[in-house]
């Protein structure tokens, strides 16, 4: 090496300025999808626990054709705002669980215990423990967790 110190050049290609505006050098996408957006015929109203519509980011802004923002599904008999939550989400998942370990009786008096089934639920809703790390309530997370040990624990119960 030589004497001379080696100059670093630092470049900021961020899209949006500390106060959060567009840059220069990217208001083209701006302009692009403000013309290419039409406005809707009339607002939806959206439930007020609803959760916003994902964001697309800057590089769909550029799409030439504007997408309607989902629809959100109210269920009947149901106060606005309060559908199914992530509790009904993971219950629903384990609910075969009890009926292929043998806990549950089927009317008849059948038996429907199938461990190879009830291994795949269980795997499910790991999947699901694993998807939404980070991303739920403290309450939510402690209640997959629970409900995960619980189910594992009966399984090496009646596999043995």
């Amino acid at each position: 090496m030589s004497n001379q110190e080696k100059q670093i050049k630092v470049t900021d290609k961020r899209m949006f300025t500390p106060e959060g505006d567009l840059r220069e050098e990217y208001r083209f996408l701006n302009e692009k999808s403000t013309a290419a957006a039409e406005p809707p015929a009339e607002p939806r109203p959206e439930p007020a626990s609803a959760p916003p519509p994902p964001s697309r980011g800057p590089a769909a802004e550029g799409s030439p054709v504007a997408e309607e923002p989902p629809a959100y599904v109210e269920f009947p008999d149901t106060p606005p705002g309060l559908g199914p939550s992530f509790f009904d989400l993971v219950a629903m998942l384990a609910e075969p669980v009890p009926i292929y370990l043998g806990d549950v009786d089927l009317p008849g008096g059948q038996d429907a215990e199938n461990l190879e089934m009830a291994r795949i639920h269980i795997d499910l809703l790991d999947v699901v423990r694993q998807k939404t790390a980070g991303n739920l309530t403290a309450q939510e997370s402690a209640f997959l967790e629970d409900l995960l040990y619980r189910l594992r624990v009966r399984y090496v119960q009646k596999s043995r």
